[in-house]
């Protein structure tokens, strides 16, 4: 089953934001932990559902980022800015790309562009919450955990979807913060982003496939749970073998990367016309899902 409404979760689980991109809360015995930054415009949101789920704001003592892209690091800044003994937690080479002023650049501009596309371009207005070269935290990295007090965070290494990806497993609830290291799960779909480097993406799905699942708890378009929750990734794994051939069909076709992402991204919009990425952003995506592929035909 697939939940896309902010709410509680299970009894120290708490999904916040919107459908189309979310963060989680995370409670344990002794602290509580924001997992994923999601997009800068949910902000107000989530504020505002803390307040009505009365999370206590004195127990979140860290905030952890999954990866680094724009779409999934927009609140970071506010709360580590408004709630400095907040630590930041994310990767080596994450931390890297925070350190860039380029990056920070393009998360704030991208950041601006799906904000404005989904109507909520004004409403970041009272916050502060644009990226600066002023947010330090943490690394962690493969076998690393984060403890909250009878609830305990593995962390794993899961590169494809980005570089920097990593993904959390809390073993006693079977839960699995993954970002986008699985399919994105818009509307009845599996969407598999294997941005960076496809061929990691499905070896991370295969790494994380024995694991037992009852909570997948995406970043964008909400959770899943009950028998749809264990047989998720699984069912990236088909959804990916079949976007790959496709891929690579259109890339045999038309024997040019630019062309080839172009008509991926159209045929894309065509089937998902209300998807939450701009498609001039996205295209930049399977430009890089084609390159890949591309070296490796």
């Amino acid at each position: 089953m697939r939940i896309r409404k902010a709410g509680k979760i299970t009894d120290n689980l708490w999904y916040l934001g919107r459908e189309e991109s979310g963060v989680y809360l995370l409670e344990g015995a002794d602290n509580s932990i924001i997992i994923n930054g999601g997009l800068s415009y949910i902000l107000p949101d989530v504020l505002q559902q803390m307040k009505d789920f009365g999370i206590n704001m004195n127990k979140i003592k860290r905030l952890l980022v999954l990866h680094s892209h724009f779409d999934h690091a927009g609140i970071v800044p506010y709360f580590k800015r408004t709630y400095p003994e907040i630590d930041v937690c994310a990767s080596e080479p994450a931390w890297k790309i925070f350190s860039m002023p380029k990056a920070i650049e393009i998360m704030n501009q991208f950041g601006q562009l799906v904000a404005d596309r989904m109507g909520e371009g004004d409403g970041l207005k009272p916050y502060d919450h644009l990226w600066r070269d002023d947010i330090t935290g943490t690394t962690v990295s493969e076998g690393n955990r984060i403890d909250l007090g009878g609830v305990e965070l593995h962390i794993m290494e899961t590169p494809g979807h980005s570089h920097c990806s990593i993904t959390a497993y809390e073993p006693t609830m079977k839960a699995l913060f993954a970002s986008d290291a699985v399919g994105i799960p818009y509307k009845d779909t599996a969407f598999p982003s294997g941005n960076t480097n496809y061929t990691q993406f499905q070896e991370t799905l295969q790494r994380l496939r024995p694991l037992r699942v009852e909570y997948i708890c995406a970043d964008h378009y909400g959770y899943i749970i009950g028998e749809e929750a264990s047989t998720f990734i699984d069912e990236s794994i088909e959804e990916a073998r079949k976007m790959r051939r496709e891929m690579e069909n259109v890339y045999r076709k038309v024997g040019d990367i630019d062309v080839a992402a172009a008509s991926i991204t159209s045929t894309f919009y065509e089937r998902s016309p209300d998807y939450f990425i701009s498609s001039d952003i996205l295209e930049g995506v399977f430009k890089q899902m084609v390159k890949h592929l591309s070296k490796s035909m």
